[in-house]
């Protein structure tokens, strides 16, 4: 991890100044998936990440002359790209999940017209996040840090308590260190993470044993999905209720609303997405975000049955059952899948 106590030899500290280009991408290079998972904890976008990374790196090229080595490369360019994203967030809408933030929704109300502002937390794929290399120490694992939930909860936090609970909680940065990078006093770091540790609190709960995700799926869970891809796939209603959980949760951002329970879930879909003749209207292809099982989810063109893009689903499990299906109704999110963009009749 980013902290000073592990910088090497001043001899061994690479000099920046005198470096080219190529010497400098391959310097920086190896950061690349590990910033992009802090820059969309901090924006809640993987597009967003993206660019911040990359602006990152440029950023890093232009003033390479101002690395004295007091710190790491990695603790270098986690500074910038923090401080990148904290002035992003000034001027860009808070991204959320409306599950997080509003009341439940009736199933028996028309649904409400899709919010299509940059508004909604995206999904971030698993093939970004590289390997799982954070510290045993810190409280959050890598992994459990980009879970949906997790994202959903931490914006709800202010951008630089945000950042100070990545940091700290994620990252296992030492007081000190986030002190230095966001320009705080150590008191004022503290005071911060205290405020954004009981916020999150009262939103979040660290899964128990029983949850599990996409890399920890036991055959039980595994059949599940098979179920679940035939159920979609032929509208059977029945069968997809009987995978959820009682209270399970049901959302489809852009659309704020969102459905508590199998009776509810039940009767939002009888009459939109089975809805009428639905046998082989969707198809699915299986993926990962967030570390938990998703799909790249497909709506058959009714003029010429081609399956198109409609979006990326991601599935939260709590042993064998599914506790909440979010449906990020974004066509353009699944090619970050690598997956087509359609599928042929």
């Amino acid at each position: 991890m980013p902290k000073n106590v592990d910088l090497p030899p001043a001899s061994l500290r690479p000099n920046l100044t005198h470096v080219d280009q190529h010497e400098f991408g391959l310097l920086v290079e190896p950061y690349r998936r590990e910033l992009q998972a802090h820059c969309y904890r901090m924006l809640g976008s993987v597009h967003d990440a993206e660019d911040l990374v990359q602006e990152t790196f440029l950023r890093a090229w232009r003033r390479r002359s101002t690395f004295e080595g007091r710190a790491t490369l990695r603790a270098w360019l986690y500074k910038i790209a923090t401080n990148l994203c904290l002035d992003a967030l000034e001027k860009r809408p808070q991204r959320m999940l409306r599950v997080m933030r509003e009341a439940v929704s009736n199933p028996d109300d028309p649904l409400r017209p899709s919010v299509m502002e940059p508004i909604w937390l995206e999904p971030f794929p698993d093939e970004l996040l590289g390997t799982d290399d954070g510290d045993p120490e810190a409280r959050f694992s890598t992994r459990e840090s980009i879970t949906v939930a997790f994202i959903a909860a931490l914006h709800l936090l202010p951008p630089r308590q945000r950042a100070v609970l990545i940091l700290r909680d994620v990252l296992d940065w030492q007081a000190s260190e986030v002190a230095d990078l966001l320009g705080l006093t150590i008191p004022a770091v503290k005071s911060a993470l205290h405020r954004a540790r009981t916020t999150l609190s009262k939103h979040y709960r660290t899964p128990g044993a029983e949850s599990v995700n996409a890399r920890q799926l036991d055959p039980a869970a595994q059949t599940q999905l098979r179920h679940y891809i035939l159920a979609w796939e032929m509208a059977d209603i029945n069968a997809f209720l009987a995978l959820l959980k009682e209270d399970a949760t049901f959302s489809m951002p852009p659309n704020p609303s969102w459905y508590r329970g199998r009776e509810a879930i039940g009767r939002l879909v009888s009459k939109s997405i089975f809805g009428g003749e639905a046998h082989g209207r969707w198809r699915l292809l299986p993926t990962r975000a967030n570390t938990q099982a998703a799909f790249g989810l497909y709506q058959r063109d009714p003029a010429n049955g081609v399956y198109r893009a409609y979006g990326i689903q991601v599935l939260t499990f709590a042993g064998a059952q599914i506790a909440d299906v979010t449906t990020f109704r974004t066509p353009a999110l699944v090619p970050r899948f690598n997956l087509p963009e359609s599928l042929p009749i």
